[in-house]
């Protein structure tokens, strides 16, 4: 019994969180694809053996599969230029149904259509931060430096104690805790500090030393530390919650941060810095949906929403496969006035697939590594 809880506790949180965000993603298409007048044939959410389904009265059949890792809205014409073949198939569709075919529609109606998935990724993401900001607000402290570690990337800097920060790569900093997370988030990588000193706005730059340290779940994780402490107790901390027009423009930098620090983590295995314990799949999002789970509804909400986010950058790499894939075959189209040869598009499909294979297998080893490595105390 406790096994199948155990169990239990992870599959339902990762089965949640993967079925609202692959929802959500699939109806951006499928409702852009309604709007442009598309035949949908399928709505699926996951892969593999049908468990649920049921056929609306516009004949798309919605269905749940046994493989909660991704979905597809399979529309009647295919999504990309069809092959010799294809387009004997798509000559027996009636002709009433013609207009309909998704390779029948116009180059910028097909665009929309396969856009409409990422930025339906990015507006749930957009729209839950956005909620947990005006429903919860934040709890800050003064960005103010209390103290500076001798010998430290601080000092070295030029930082000394009652600096008051006001922002760090560009980014707003309204409390103390985001001098922790942008520093935190950039291990080896220099960061411009703009600091309020004797009323005097001044600037300079520090490299966060690298740091292995254990989450509370005793994961280890890479960070970057620049040597200042504080010392504020509960009281000293202000509950601050934004109005609505201002929750806007933080809900915007917050993704943009992620935008910048995924960014810089990718790039950071270009230069040999690239920590591979932090790179996760199918696994990994299973564990962590465990633990957010266990930290209550707040936490939930916003890995859902940085999922999604992820997920909407992610998906627009001109990667073939991905929707950015197919999105950039209509870019060349629209400028070639014709889409291209079914032999390019046959090499790009079998490169994006390989890539994309790859990757997730990749992943899925590495978190079993490191599952493995947990267990047996490395």
């Amino acid at each position: 019994m406790d096994l199948l809880w155990a169990v239990l506790s992870y599959v339902v949180p990762f089965v949640l969180v993967i079925t609202i965000i692959v929802f959500v993603h699939e109806l951006g298409h499928y409702l852009v694809a309604r709007w442009n007048d598309v035949a949908i044939e399928t709505f699926s959410v996951g892969f593999g053996p049908e468990l649920l389904s049921l056929t609306d009265r516009h004949g798309t059949r919605w269905r749940l599969a046994a493989i909660p890792l991704g979905g597809f809205v399979r529309m009647a014409g295919g999504t990309n230029a069809p092959t010799e073949g294809e387009a004997e198939a798509l000559a027996k569709y009636p002709p009433d149904m013609q207009p309909r075919l998704f390779t029948n529609k116009s180059v910028w109606q097909r665009f929309a259509i396969v856009a409409a998935g990422p930025f339906a990724s990015v507006l749930l993401a957009f729209v839950l931060l956005y909620g947990l900001l005006l429903g919860y607000g934040r709890d800050v402290a003064p960005p103010v430096l209390q103290e500076i570690v001798v010998g430290s990337p601080a000092e070295a800097a030029g930082l000394r104690t009652g600096d008051r920060i006001i922002s760090i790569d560009g980014f707003a900093i309204r409390g103390f805790d985001d001098v922790q997370r942008l520093t935190a988030t950039a291990p080896e990588r220099q960061v411009a500090i703009r600091f309020e000193r004797d009323g005097v706005d001044q600037t300079t730059s520090v490299v966060p030393l690298a740091e292995t340290v254990a989450d509370r779940f005793g994961r280890p994780h890479r960070i970057g530390r620049i040597g200042v402490r504080n010392s504020y107790s509960a009281t000293d901390y202000v509950h601050y919650r934004p109005n609505p027009l201002e929750a806007v423009g933080m809900t915007l930098e917050d993704m943009r941060f992620v935008i910048d620090r995924t960014a810089a983590f990718l790039g950071d295995f270009f230069v040999g810095r690239g920590d591979l314990q932090q790179l996760g799949g199918p696994v990994k999002v299973a564990e962590v949906s465990h633990q957010m789970a266990g930290l209550g509804f707040v936490a939930m909400v916003n890995l859902v929403a940085l999922l999604s986010f992820n997920i909407g950058i992610m998906n627009l790499l001109p990667i073939p496969v991905l929707d950015g894939g197919h999105l950039f075959f209509y870019l060349i189209e629209a400028l070639r006035g014709r889409p291209l040869g079914e032999r390019a598009q046959e090499i790009g499909m079998r490169f994006g697939l390989a890539v994309v294979l790859a990757l997730m297998a990749f992943t899925t080893v590495n978190d079993l590594f490191q599952q493995a490595r947990t267990l047996v105390g490395l």
